[in-house]
Protein backbone atom coordinates (compact mmCIF):
# COMPACT_ATOMS: atom_id res chain seq x y z
CA UNK A 1 0.00 0.00 0.00
CA UNK A 2 1.16 3.51 -0.80
CA UNK A 3 2.47 5.90 1.81
CA UNK A 4 0.49 9.10 2.43
CA UNK A 5 2.20 12.32 3.49
CA UNK A 6 0.82 15.50 4.99
CA UNK A 7 1.10 18.94 3.41
CA UNK A 8 4.13 20.24 5.40
CA UNK A 9 6.23 17.27 4.24
CA UNK A 10 5.07 17.81 0.64
CA UNK A 11 5.98 21.50 0.81
CA UNK A 12 9.52 20.49 1.87
CA UNK A 13 9.67 17.98 -1.02
CA UNK A 14 8.60 20.70 -3.45
CA UNK A 15 11.25 23.05 -2.11
CA UNK A 16 13.84 20.28 -2.59
CA UNK A 17 12.79 19.89 -6.24
CA UNK A 18 11.33 16.38 -6.09
CA UNK A 19 9.06 15.17 -8.89
CA UNK A 20 5.32 15.68 -8.46
CA UNK A 21 2.92 13.71 -10.65
CA UNK A 22 -0.62 15.09 -10.95
CA UNK A 23 -3.04 12.22 -11.71
CA UNK A 24 -6.11 14.37 -12.38
CA UNK A 25 -7.73 14.82 -15.78
CA UNK A 26 -6.30 17.42 -18.20
CA UNK A 27 -9.16 19.90 -17.62
CA UNK A 28 -8.55 19.83 -13.87
CA UNK A 29 -4.80 20.24 -14.33
CA UNK A 30 -5.23 23.19 -16.70
CA UNK A 31 -7.54 24.95 -14.22
CA UNK A 32 -4.80 24.97 -11.58
CA UNK A 33 -1.92 22.75 -10.50
CA UNK A 34 1.12 22.70 -8.24
CA UNK A 35 4.05 24.45 -9.96
CA UNK A 36 6.28 21.90 -11.67
CA UNK A 37 3.76 19.04 -11.42
CA UNK A 38 3.80 16.66 -14.37
CA UNK A 39 0.37 15.62 -15.67
CA UNK A 40 -0.17 11.87 -16.02
CA UNK A 41 -3.90 11.05 -15.68
CA UNK A 42 -4.55 8.10 -13.38
CA UNK A 43 -5.97 5.95 -16.19
CA UNK A 44 -2.72 6.22 -18.17
CA UNK A 45 -0.28 5.98 -15.26
CA UNK A 46 0.60 2.28 -15.74
CA UNK A 47 1.90 3.04 -19.25
CA UNK A 48 4.25 5.74 -17.89
CA UNK A 49 5.99 3.95 -15.02
CA UNK A 50 9.08 3.11 -17.10
CA UNK A 51 9.67 6.82 -17.83
CA UNK A 52 9.67 7.84 -14.16
CA UNK A 53 12.83 8.02 -12.03
CA UNK A 54 13.65 5.00 -9.90
CA UNK A 55 16.31 6.79 -7.85
CA UNK A 56 14.18 9.45 -6.15
CA UNK A 57 10.80 9.74 -4.43
CA UNK A 58 7.77 10.67 -6.50
CA UNK A 59 4.95 12.68 -4.96
CA UNK A 60 1.50 11.93 -6.39
CA UNK A 61 -1.25 14.54 -6.14
CA UNK A 62 -4.86 14.88 -7.28
CA UNK A 63 -7.71 17.18 -6.22
CA UNK A 64 -8.26 15.94 -2.67
CA UNK A 65 -6.10 12.87 -2.05
CA UNK A 66 -8.22 9.92 -3.19
CA UNK A 67 -6.94 9.35 -6.75
CA UNK A 68 -3.40 10.09 -5.62
CA UNK A 69 -3.54 7.12 -3.22
CA UNK A 70 -4.48 4.86 -6.13
CA UNK A 71 -1.77 6.43 -8.29
CA UNK A 72 0.90 6.06 -5.63
CA UNK A 73 -0.13 2.41 -5.24
CA UNK A 74 0.35 1.86 -9.00
CA UNK A 75 3.85 3.36 -8.81
CA UNK A 76 4.76 1.45 -5.64
CA UNK A 77 3.74 -1.85 -7.27
CA UNK A 78 5.98 -0.89 -10.23
CA UNK A 79 8.95 -0.66 -7.84
CA UNK A 80 9.05 3.12 -7.46
CA UNK A 81 9.13 5.12 -4.24
CA UNK A 82 5.80 6.95 -4.32
CA UNK A 83 3.96 9.07 -1.77
CA UNK A 84 0.36 10.29 -1.96
CA UNK A 85 -0.21 13.90 -0.93
CA UNK A 86 -3.02 14.08 1.65
CA UNK A 87 -5.45 16.90 0.89
CA UNK A 88 -4.35 17.14 -2.73
CA UNK A 89 -4.28 20.32 -4.76
CA UNK A 90 -7.17 21.75 -2.74
CA UNK A 91 -5.14 21.33 0.45
CA UNK A 92 -2.13 22.88 -1.28
CA UNK A 93 -4.19 25.96 -2.17
CA UNK A 94 -5.87 26.12 1.27
CA UNK A 95 -2.39 26.27 2.80
CA UNK A 96 -1.74 29.43 0.77
CA UNK A 97 0.58 27.89 -1.80
CA UNK A 98 0.57 29.06 -5.44
CA UNK A 99 -0.93 27.23 -8.39
CA UNK A 100 -0.18 27.50 -12.09
CA UNK A 101 -2.86 27.48 -14.79
CA UNK A 102 -2.49 26.19 -18.33
CA UNK A 103 -1.21 22.93 -19.72
CA UNK A 104 2.50 23.24 -18.95
CA UNK A 105 4.09 22.28 -15.60
CA UNK A 106 5.27 25.84 -14.88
Amino acid sequence: MAHEIEMPEFVRAQEAGHLTVDVREPEEYTAGHVPGARLIPLGTLPQHTASLPKDQPIYVICASGHRSLAGADVLTRAGLEAHSVAGGTLGWMRAGNPVVTGDSPT
